[in-house]
């Protein structure tokens, strides 16, 4: 009797032309032969299913590492041992890296570094990945294998645990962030019962995962298309505050992903970041600690909670261009964001939307003098060159940023003087 690894899922609605591109053909040409079985697996499958973009195409094989390079350099493709250890090379195809992983099975786990042992056995390789909808193959001619039940899931929008639950998340306690980030996603309703207990349980082992892959993890999720939903059952499960170590704003965060879509702009992970997590700059370096955060997300989120509140659409015009020339765009648009997201008015909001607009429809002059000019004048070097040059600046702005160089070098002169 065959397993379900090896009988392919029957009426199958799907477009499978993907499977016929040039490059992973040639892959597919090197490899699929001596008796070895190469199939597409994981999330390329399964947006393929849905309709979606694909990204990466990872590939499960029956062949160990060593055939796999050897297959591969036959047919004149470049072989890099990526992560030989763990059965996976990575073959270059047309320019397109395709990681190629032998079927394994876990001896023991402990933590997120299984012992593994490589094999043939294509339900053995489903049965220890993460999620059902994870764990689909595909071979070149288009037919689907689903040892675990993904199909079913992939069409219903149910991200599953394989197995155990708690099991699979004291493999790896990441995993309680990628089953909310699958869900903000792919899901469709509240999230599968069985996941969320299991995932609540576990929640304190969050604590001892790297930043590194926290952030990861977070700034992915919070541009998924169901990301508000599903941050409002981690805040309301205590689970976004072990994470982040603070209080999230999901209303907050809400409005700034309607904001969003009326502008019909692309998700900002750092600013969605801000809204739900930043109200004074202390939070921006909690955060940065906690995810660790670059420097310059942090100076980002930082410089966005340091005056949100001072942006008003009554803001007259000359204070809106002075304050975009002392900041720059991405600061002036950051705080204008903010202060829109918080002010309570629709996402329409013709006074809100005009004074944000400004960061891209107005582009500040450059002062016209420079501290050779004063040199040139007479003026040595030192404080005093700044000092002058403090002041002109200052009188350009309050008048417009009007004056030209011939009447800034006549101001200078007087001062001089």
């Amino acid at each position: 009797m065959n397993s379900p690894g090896s009988t392919p899922v029957r009426d199958v609605d799907w477009n499978s032309d993907w499977l016929r591109e040039p490059a992973l053909v040639r892959v597919f040409d090197a490899l699929n032969r001596e008796g070895v079985e190469t199939r597409v697996v994981g999330g390329a499958v399964r947006d393929a299913i849905l309709g979606h973009p694909r990204g990466d195409v990872d590939l499960a094989t029956t062949a160990e590492t060593g055939v796999v390079a050897e297959l591969a350099s036959k047919a004149g493709l470049k072989v890099v041992p990526t992560g030989e250890a763990h059965g996976t090379m990575t073959v270059i195809s047309e320019g397109r890296p395709f990681e190629v992983t032998t079927l394994r099975h876990d001896v023991e786990t402990h933590g997120r570094h299984a012992t593994v042992a490589f094999g043939a056995d294509w339900e053995d390789d489903a049965r220890r990945r993460d999620f059902t909808m994870n764990a689909l193959y595909a071979d070149r001619s288009g037919r689907l294998y689903d040892p675990v039940g993904g199909y079913e899931d992939v069409l219903a929008g149910r991200v599953r645990f394989i197995g155990d639950a708690i099991k699979r998340i004291r493999e790896d306690y990441l995993r309680i962030l990628r089953f909310f980030r699958f869900h903000a996603q792919f899901g469709n309703g509240p999230p599968d019962a069985v996941g969320l207990t299991a995932s609540i349980r576990e929640r304190r082992g969050l604590l001892g995962l790297s930043g590194e892959r926290l952030r990861q993890e977070m700034l992915r999720l919070l541009v998924a298309p169901g990301a508000v939903p599903t941050v409002g059952i981690m805040a309301d499960s205590g689970i976004f505050g072990i994470v982040t170590g603070g209080v999230p704003y999901v209303p907050s965060l809400d409005r700034y992903a309607a904001i969003e879509a009326h502008a019909e702009e692309k998700p900002d992970p750092i600013m969605r970041l801000a809204a739900l997590a930043v109200f004074v700059p202390e939070d921006a370096d909690r955060l940065r600690n906690r995810l660790r955060l670059s420097n310059a997300e942090r100076d980002r989120l930082a410089s966005a909670a340091g005056g949100w509140w001072h942006m008003r659409p009554d803001l007259g015009e000359r204070s809106r261009k002075t304050l975009l020339y002392r900041i720059g765009e991405q600061a002036y648009r950051d705080r204008a964001m903010l202060a829109f997201i918080r002010s309570g008015a629709d996402a329409d909001d013709p006074g809100w939307r005009e004074l944000v607009g400004l960061a891209t429809e107005w582009e500040p002059p450059v002062f016209p003098l420079k501290g050779a000019d004063l040199v040139a004048l007479g003026v040595p070097g030192g404080p005093e060159i700044g000092r002058i040059l403090e002041q002109l600046e200052a009188d350009w702005m309050a008048e417009g940023f009007a004056p030209d160089r011939h009447t800034l070098l006549a101001r200078a002169r007087r001062l001089i003087r």
